[in-house]
């Protein structure tokens, strides 16, 4: 396509997710929404009525994109995906990006053959303040990242684990952040796995704190790394980020000695926007320009990989122990 062409773009599974990529496709410049399709058509004929656009058959959909969301549950994720992709439709596959991470690699190297951009949807990579955060971290020794996804109870079943739904976020961003092969991982979980806390350790030696909840009664979206030169915050709901500096002891004498810290603290401007929709604009530019996507079929499979032997571990029942028995842990 040429830089000044119109992408004719479509969604596939228009839920509470679907409708926003619908919503944002109807007003992104340089884009056409050209229809709307979910395995139930009373709910495709609805949205397509509140945005002004056409219920379609999946077939008829194909036809008249040049790009598709994919909004499904993830275990229909790898067969709308391979029927886009052999139609020669550009894909973003929400996360997470499929439920077998074989079935990830076969999409990969299809839409390789296929000459097609593949997305894999993880938004927050979008957020201002993380992008705002990748153009720092080359210039830091990084030490170790935390990161707290927390809130509170849901008004709707979610199928997926607290790991799964929410830390699959962090995991993407911390992959990105350290750059390294992950050596040695940990979880543990509890409330049938709406909380969760994992370890990692990466082969440099960096390591990550993560915890994700989905019963706890505060909105935590929090992202710290520290590093040799600075302790950096990321807030990702305010979209802010601080730097703290040359934090120095001080002893100030009057009377009793005390003791206190002083430092230097950067607060950086962030141009604030919706992640979504800079998402949505990142993907229709790499289908106009036929470059690589922000984050590819294998960003997505790796952070699927980490994640799903996390969610493995913090599913595990503890082990019955004895009054004297030790507490071990495997490599």
């Amino acid at each position: 396509m040429s830089n000044s062409e119109t992408v004719k773009a479509g969604v596939i599974g228009v839920g509470s997710m679907g409708q926003n990529h619908v919503r944002i496709y109807q007003d992104l410049p340089g884009v056409e929404l050209v229809g709307v399709y979910d395995a139930a058509m009373e709910r495709a004929e609805e949205v397509a009525g509140d945005f002004d656009t056409r219920a379609l058959t999946m077939d008829e959909l194909l036809e008249e994109a040049d790009a598709v969301s994919i909004a499904v549950p993830t275990q229909y994720h790898f067969d709308a995906a391979r029927e886009c992709i052999d139609a020669g439709v550009n894909v973003l596959v929400e996360k997470p990006f499929v439920e077998d991470p074989k079935k990830g690699q076969t999409l990969i190297d299809f839409a390789e053959k296929r000459d097609v951009v593949l997305q894999v949807g993880h938004v927050e990579r979008f957020n201002p303040a993380v992008r705002t955060l990748m153009d720092l971290v080359d210039d830091l020794d990084v030490i170790a990242v935390t990161a707290e996804r927390l809130g509170p109870p849901l008004n709707r079943e979610i199928d997926d684990s607290a790991v799964m739904d929410l830390m699959i976020h962090d995991i993407d961003i911390v992959l990105a952040i350290v750059g390294e092969e992950v050596s040695s991982v940990n979880a543990v979980g509890t409330q049938k796995g709406a909380y969760g806390a994992a370890n990692l350790q990466f082969d440099d030696g960096t390591v990550a704190e993560l915890t994700a909840s989905r019963i706890t009664q505060e909105k935590v979206r929090q992202l710290t790394i520290s590093a040799a030169e600075a302790r950096v915050k990321v807030d990702y709901i305010d979209q802010s980020i601080e730097i703290h500096r040359q934090s120095a002891p001080e002893y100030v004498e009057d009377g009793d000695v005390r003791y206190r810290h002083e430092n230097v603290v950067e607060k950086l401007t962030v141009d604030q926007g919706e992640p979504l929709k800079k998402e949505l604009a990142a993907f229709t530019d790499a289908v106009r320009t036929g470059s690589e996507p922000v984050v590819t079929g294998a960003d997505g499979l790796r952070a699927l990989e980490v994640t799903r032997e996390l969610d493995e571990l913090a599913a595990d029942e503890p082990a019955t122990r004895t009054e004297h028995s030790p507490v071990t842990q495997d490599d």
